[in-house]
């Protein structure tokens, strides 16, 4: 039956979503990972799963991490040299 967790999206996706949200609170995914990988040793298939899921989460978490530390920051609208027209009055003439 294991075999067929690896299909489960839906159970990889909640998984996933358990490294993110850990992740993005400020905890530390790898100490989570390490964590995971002592729980797995007990034989138990779902903390098996957990640690597969965890540490491909793990990878791509910090992927994205090394790509948004090298992207330039987005540019804002440029300056405007006059302030914006204040809209139309709806009074009737």
């Amino acid at each position: 039956m294991a075999w067929m967790q690896r299909w489960n999206f839906i159970a990889r996706a909640r998984l996933e979503r358990e490294l993110w949200d850990a992740f993005e609170r400020g905890e530390d995914p790898e100490a989570l990972v390490a964590q995971a990988l002592q729980e797995s040793q007990s034989g138990d298939d779902n903390q098996r799963f957990r640690l597969e899921v965890w540490q491909s989460t793990l990878t791509r978490i910090r992927k994205i991490e090394a790509l948004m530390r090298d992207r330039q920051p987005p540019a804002g609208p440029p300056p405007s040299s006059s302030p914006v027209p204040p809209p139309p009055s709806a009074d009737p003439e």
